[in-house]
């Protein structure tokens, strides 16, 4: 397919730049938030039938005016069907610094560390053109911490050595301590990053450290949801993707064979693969939660359809038309033109029908973005 099939017009608006919530202004003209994860709204798409559902049912089962919200994918699961979440758990990857002798401000986005004892890190940094091989950048916070640029990697791309003398862990609370969530540009371009947002850009079942972006779809499940699952006998199957930039980065080619996407680090256990596959052979619905864990389990399914262990790296890129393995159903969030996000969305359910949902989605509000609504797509 060609990118520019994905192209059409996300008026600003109805960008997210907060999770779904209650707004009180205080009389000192502040705001408090009251955040409802699973309060979102939620759109139902039906791959096979075509049909699309926004609305909830009364007693007759005729549509209302109200949306759904989240909470009404209980109705489109049984007893032994199995979610496939991304356990991954982001952290602050975003500071600021100020350049030596010229005191600039500059933004550094972690993105791995790659040596704990050197104190090394590949970081991106803004503005790049400021940046050189030798200059020190220094940063506020309880101790003395400053770094030092050792390599260039990309053109906004460097390698950091943190100075910084004392245990690993003490270096990491406090480097993590000048950071901030690290949402996307989209958000930060027009608002700056709150305390809130490293509580809400992180899953309720967040558990291996190692993401620069949230599993955005996994952010809508709140533990009252979760709980109110278990009641019903769904199961729970984690894996981890730890969500890199890469699913952000623009894409310059039209020919969409030719784009590579950025590898990301994956983990699925034998536990994982027990639940999901004994779900499976028993003939119950599994649905993959976000594209992050759609990636990695297309890394990982076999050609008898059971997902394998697996450690290791995938730069999988799912665009249409794609043939899945494993996932009889999906549930994603709403996202920007030509973003690989959408993309994947289309290529389980379909171009056509997506290209619909994502018309009906902005003719009726929804809201797009790691912080916006989500769609279901379903196998019926």
């Amino acid at each position: 397919m060609k990118l520019s099939q994905f192209k059409f017009k996300l008026p600003e608006e109805l960008v997210a730049l907060y999770p779904p919530h209650r707004a009180f202004e205080n009389e000192d003209g502040t705001v408090d938030r009251v955040y409802n994860r699973d309060q979102c709204k939620l759109m139902v798409v039906h791959r096979k039938s075509g049909k699309i559902e926004i609305f909830k049912k009364d007693a007759d089962g005729n549509d209302t005016e109200e949306f759904m919200t989240f909470r009404n994918l209980l109705d489109y699961f049984d007893e032994g069907d199995t979610f496939i979440f991304n356990d991954t758990k982001v952290f602050p990857a975003r500071l600021y610094g100020t350049k030596e002798k010229t005191d600039a401000q500059i933004e550094v986005f972690l993105l791995r560390e790659l040596n704990e004892e050197l104190r090394l890190w590949d970081v991106l940094v803004e503005p790049a053109r400021k940046i050189r091989i030798g200059n020190k950048l220094f940063f506020d916070g309880e101790g003395p911490m400053v770094a030092e640029v050792i390599d260039n990697t990309t053109s906004r791309g460097r390698t950091l050595r943190f100075l910084y003398d004392c245990p690993h862990d003490e270096f990491k609370r406090e480097l993590f301590s000048l950071g901030e969530a690290p949402l996307p540009r989209y958000i930060v371009d027009r608002r700056k990053a709150e305390p809130d947002d490293m509580e809400q850009f992180q899953t309720i079942f967040a558990k291996n450290e190692g993401a620069v972006t949230a599993p955005a779809t996994g952010l809508h499940f709140s533990r009252e949801l979760m709980k109110m699952m278990e009641i019903r006998g769904y199961q729970f199957a984690y894996l981890t993707v730890h969500c890199s930039l890469g699913s952000f980065d623009p894409i310059e080619v039209e020919d969409l064979t030719k784009h590579k996407m950025n590898s990301e680090q994956v983990e699925i256990s034998p536990e994982t693969c027990e639940i999901v596959n004994r779900a499976k052979t028993e003939g119950h619905h599994i649905c993959a939660v976000g594209v992050s864990t759609m990636r990695a389990t297309e890394s990982s399914v076999g050609t008898d359809g059971m997902l394998k262990e697996f450690s290791g790296w995938t730069n999988k890129f799912i665009f249409p038309p794609y043939d899945f393995g494993l996932a009889d159903s999906v549930i994603t969030n709403f996202y920007h033109p030509e973003s690989t996000m959408m993309m994947a969305t289309a290529a389980f359910a379909g171009y056509e029908l997506t290209i619909e949902a994502y018309k009906i989605a902005i003719k009726n509000g929804f809201k797009f973005g790691c912080y916006g609504d989500a769609m279901l797509v379903v196998d019926d």
